[in-house]
């Protein structure tokens, strides 16, 4: 079991940046975090840290030896939660990937019920605007929308949201309504700013049999960020194309107007739960899947 201590320690002192901080939050003194690393680098017999004055820095080595400790650990935490009935003792650390806005707007409202249901675990919520597989980096589970790069991992449909061109009523009261798509070609328009099909504005030509146009615009300004693009919108300053599911409760309550819905393309755009493909799926997973679920049905974005 000193192993395991030793490898327990390790994962504390990266998570926490030095091994202070990780004996603090592990109920541990310095000296003892610090001679079961010592231990362990003895065993190994490779060092595993650069140690700074305050902070600590992985080596070559440490960085390829947490990977392979963080899946022990996590083993064994799933472990003696499939030796358990309840749910309140599934434990360990989830770590989840998914587009900023989705975090925010769809996540972080049940999250803190998800995480008194099950207080032995930890979620590491990280995000960013596109799929990456990071799952040989430890990742659990990632959510996303739209297309995805084919590949052995489980994507499970959990939803789909429609992308809806939109303006603040200050906005349109002041610069007027576009009745045809080729009208906001002289409006102002706003637009993520990396390559992405989000940034394709199309529609369906009324005139044209149902043949898709695809606008060329012109943003005034782009951003990294869908909240930056929605807080532009909601300022009144132009107009924006973005998810129902970011931006469905400020349509409902009017801050938003949708524009040119009987030019908008048929269907939605779906959203997936992506894990690895394994057999068993662990109960932090499950649990974390079936949550989610359960709040995406009760509280639908369309």
């Amino acid at each position: 079991m000193d192993n395991y201590s030793q490898m327990l320690a390790f994962v504390w002192a990266t998570e926490h940046g030095n091994f202070s901080a990780a004996a603090r939050a592990n109920g541990l003194t310095p000296s003892a975090i610090s001679k079961l690393i010592t231990r362990l680098e003895d065993r190994l017999q490779v060092r595993l840290f650069q140690r700074g004055t305050r902070t600590l820095t992985l080596t070559e080595e440490g960085s390829a030896y947490l990977l392979s400790a963080r899946a022990v650990i996590n083993a064994m935490a799933e472990a003696d939660s499939l030796a358990e009935a309840f749910p309140d003792r599934v434990s360990g650390s989830l770590r989840v990937h998914t587009m900023t806005t989705f975090a925010k707007h769809q996540i972080l409202p049940w999250l803190p019920e998800f995480l008194a249901t099950y207080p032995g675990l930890t979620v590491d919520v990280q995000v960013g605007p596109q799929y990456v597989d990071l799952f040989d980096q430890g990742l659990d589970v990632a959510i996303h929308s739209g297309s995805l790069p084919d590949s052995s991992r489980i994507a499970r449909k959990i939803g789909e949201s429609a992308w809806v061109t939109c303006a603040s009523p200050e906005y349109l009261a002041r610069r007027g309504t576009p009745a045809q798509p080729e009208d906001l070609l002289d409006h102002d328009c706003f637009n993520f700013g990396f390559h992405s099909a989000w940034n394709t504005w199309q529609f369906v030509d009324g005139e044209g049999e149902g043949a898709i146009i695809t606008l060329p615009i012109a943003p005034k300004a782009v951003f990294g960020q869908g909240d930056l693009l929605r807080e532009m919108a909601l300022s009144g300053a132009g107009i924006v194309k973005l998810a129902q599911f970011h931006i469905g409760e400020d349509i409902r309550q009017g801050r938003l107007i949708p524009l040119l819905t009987e030019f908008s393309l048929p269907g939605k755009e779906p959203i997936y739960l992506i894990y690895s493909n394994r057999k068993h799926l662990s109960p932090r997973i499950r649990v974390f899947r079936d949550f989610l679920e359960k709040r995406l049905k009760d509280n639908p974005w369309g």
